[in-house]
């Protein structure tokens, strides 16, 4: 190689790292601020918590049921969030139960089963749905839901069953189409070798299918969970808003985040602080969720 040629090939080579280095600099400056965002909102929530965490202790503010705001003397009050943390735990549960298999379902229905015209309108109803802001649904579930559950069940219809109902109408277009995405996922040779042994086209998805795509399917229920952890003015608009400790599905009671928006106007000093740390509690279920997702996406990359 003579000296000219290898003078040209080292330009290239330095070309090419320093277009490449120029390209990592903005991604790497996006990564970053997506990642000192996320952290300055944990850090100011907490920040914003402290004064009701060593004002009230965490036993009077995380595991009590009693809430009695002061706002005259915020001191003087109650701040108890269990209730509403078992609000949010039983919507979000009942949602699931309610909301996964119909979200499961019609993803195996729209890949597997649905044929070109109807997978299409499904795909394009089940897109519209999740264009549908919230508080559409939530006065849908406010004008229809509640009267109709209060006719047939004798209660006022408000309370923890509208509010899955309708979180499970919300989370119905993550599931199914994370769920839509992982069936495509499965590699076609499965189906065919399937196929070519004698099994039916039910045999192949539940015995097959199904399972090889069993962790995208978990991760986008578990996803689902998480829209349905957060959402707000649709459950607030159904749920009653009432401070107690729910048994029954047809009981009105409050979820971390509707109690937020409830009482968000007035709040001062102690007050405004325990908001705060109900903010702090839905902030560490979405992690959990999210190590949740990490931990089943990870066990499946090492089983392949």
């Amino acid at each position: 190689m003579s000296k000219k040629e290898s003078n040209g090939k080292l330009r290239q080579i330095f070309s090419a790292s320093r277009s490449e280095f120029l390209v990592r600099i903005p991604l790497f400056l996006c990564a970053f601020l997506a990642f000192f965002s996320v952290l300055l909102i944990f850090l100011f929530i907490l920040k914003e918590s402290i004064p009701a965490i060593s004002c009230l202790g965490l036993r009077n503010l995380f595991f009590s049921t009693t809430w009695r705001p002061n706002v005259s003397n915020p001191r003087a009050g109650s701040y108890g969030m269990l209730a509403f943390l078992s609000g949010t735990l039983m919507t979000t549960f009942f949602a699931m139960i309610i909301g996964a298999p119909l979200g499961i379902g019609t993803a195996i229905f729209i890949d597997q089963v649905a044929p070109p015209k109807i997978r299409e309108i499904t795909r394009r109803g089940i897109e519209l749905l999740a264009g549908i802001p919230s508080v559409i649904i939530g006065w849908f579930g406010l004008t229809l839901l509640v009267p109709f559950l209060a006719h047939i069940t004798g209660s006022s219809g408000y309370g923890i069953a509208p509010a899955s109902l309708v979180l499970a109408i919300m989370v119905l277009p993550t599931i199914t189409t994370l769920g839509t995405e992982g069936l495509k996922a499965v590699p076609a040779e499965l189906k065919e070798a399937s196929v070519a042994m004698g099994a039916t086209r039910w045999q192949t998805i539940y015995k097959i299918i199904i399972p090889a795509a069993k962790e995208s399917l978990i991760v986008s229920t578990i996803l689902g969970m998480g829209r349905a952890i957060g959402e707000t003015m649709a459950v607030q608009m159904v749920i009653g808003n009432a401070r107690q400790l729910a048994f029954s599905p047809l009981e009105r009671t409050s979820t971390l985040t509707s109690r937020i928006v409830t009482d968000m106007g007035e709040a001062t000093s102690v007050f405004r602080s325990a908001l705060y740390a109900q903010a702090l509690a839905l902030l560490i279920l979405a992690m959990c969720l999210i190590l949740l997702v990490r931990f089943v996406t990870r066990s499946r990359e090492v089983t392949t």
